[in-house]
């Protein structure tokens, strides 16, 4: 869990912004990305469902390489 401290901009008493640090930013900047990566695993993941696979060495056999 990332510890943000951040600073609030009011006007007329109600919060319009939110400041951070720039590395608090930066780390929330490669939390996301980590999430979306994750998020496109499970989504490939779930596409391909029972799609056939081979092993690499099925590969190899196939195409003659050793």
């Amino acid at each position: 869990m990332l510890a943000l401290h951040p600073t609030f901009l009011e006007q007329e008493g109600r919060k319009l912004f939110a400041v951070l640090p720039y590395h608090e930013f930066l780390a929330i900047q490669e939390e996301l990305q980590d999430f979306y990566d994750l998020k496109g695993l499970r989504q490939a993941k779930q596409e391909e469902g029972d799609a056939p696979t081979m092993s690499l060495e099925e590969v190899k056999e196939g195409w003659e390489l050793s």
